[in-house]
């Protein structure tokens, strides 16, 4: 009997047979992570690289830090697990909110498409490019103030300071910057001339700028988004950042390299999928591959600079 059950199992190993994938996502049902997870299971069962569909577990609390601590923690080496992350995952992480985890004890394995963020300034605003915003910062911190839907640190934040730092402007300390309760909020601050711009994702203004309410200064892209083709790029005006809200995976650390390649594998699948594409059409995300070493090299470095900011305006010692 016992020789027979050994059979089974080798039989059942030797098939290719494994069992069904899974994927946390670190919030309640409806946020973006949940979003990440659920197309991308949909779409590697639709592809064939997963014949059963991925599971679905959500695993809310501090902010991605419960998912991340169980994943650490107890399930270390699940070759069957991928984990939703995004931009939110890697600046908790780089400010020490996750109590004290660190991004090294997992494995990045990539991101396949961001929210891009973008400048924005009042229709009758007289800055009319990038450079003339950070030109008037350069002159007179005090006089331009920016407004944001993250805290003082968040990403809206450190996107500012993240720009004005590759212009060449390090004193962190004396940009002015107005947290708010989401886009829309930090939207008519600068309509109502309380702030000089705001900073924020495209999709969450896109309302705004097809209404001509504000003007985009720049879209911080690698390249220039669909349907608002008129918006250029920081880095074609000179400025060389691309902060997107991206939307991505990591994995656990133990797993082995040929289980993170074929991970890595199956998400390059997804990414250059119709079915990816049109969710990316769908929901205004831009095209934003980074997979296997390539993203964790980025990771690393995103971080460095993310805590290096952190650390000048006093969010982390």
């Amino acid at each position: 009997m016992k020789k027979l059950a050994l059979s089974l199992v080798a039989t059942f190993l030797m098939s290719g047979s494994v069992m069904a994938a899974e994927c946390i996502a670190p919030a309640n049902p409806g946020g973006g992570w949940d979003f990440t997870c659920r197309q991308i299971g949909r779409i590697l069962q639709e592809i064939g690289v997963e014949k059963d569909l991925v599971q679905v577990t959500n695993m809310a609390g501090a902010g991605g830090g419960v998912a991340f601590t169980h994943v650490v923690s107890e399930r270390g080496k699940d070759e069957n697990l991928i984990v939703a992350a995004s931009s939110a995952t890697t600046t908790r992480l780089a400010q020490n909110a996750y109590a004290g985890m660190t991004a090294d004890q997992v494995r990045w394995l990539g991101t396949i498409g961001g929210d891009p963020g973008v400048i924005v300034v009042a229709k009758d605003s007289p800055f009319k490019t990038i450079n003339d915003l950070i030109d008037a910062v350069k002159a007179d911190p005090g006089k331009v103030v920016f407004a944001g839907g993250s805290a003082v640190g968040g990403f809206d934040h450190l996107k500012v300071l993240m720009l004005l730092s590759r212009a060449g402007f390090n004193d962190a300390r004396k940009v002015k910057y107005i947290g708010l309760d989401g886009g829309a909020d930090a939207i008519t601050q600068t309509v109502g001339g309380f702030a000089q711009a705001m900073t924020g994702d495209i999709s969450e203004i896109q309302g705004f700028l097809r209404s001509g309410d504000v003007r985009a200064l720049a879209v911080l892209s690698e390249n220039r988004v669909a349907g608002f083709d008129d918006i250029p790029t920081a880095k074609e005006q000179g400025v060389d950042l691309v902060a997107m809200n991206w939307r991505g995976l990591y994995v656990p650390k133990g797993i082995s390299d040929a289980a993170f390649d074929r991970w890595a594998e199956a998400l390059k699948k997804v990414a250059e999928s119709d079915q990816w594409k049109q969710v990316m059409a769908d929901n205004g995300l831009a095209p934003y591959t980074l997979i296997g070493a390539e993203f964790e090299a980025w990771v690393a470095a995103n971080i460095a600079e993310i805590q290096a900011i952190s650390k000048e305006i006093g969010i982390i010692q």
